[in-house]
């Protein structure tokens, strides 16, 4: 049940990644003029978001799969 678990986690992280750097689904410009000075917490949220889950995916699939 674990190794799913992490299977969704890892997939989620991976369709975030992607869906942050393919430039038609995250439009960066519009967020920067939108967000201004607090543009880069868009970067803090993605990382978060990303990367991150699929490093926590990957480590339940080793730890526990």
């Amino acid at each position: 049940m674990l190794a799913v678990i992490a299977a969704g986690v890892i997939a989620l992280g991976l369709l975030v990644t992607v869906g942050f750097w393919v430039p038609r689904l995250c439009n960066r410009r519009r967020l920067r003029e939108m967000l201004g000075s607090r543009y880069p917490l868009v970067y803090l949220v993605y990382a978060a978001n990303g990367p991150v889950l699929v490093l926590l995916g990957v480590f339940l699939l080793y730890r526990f799969g």
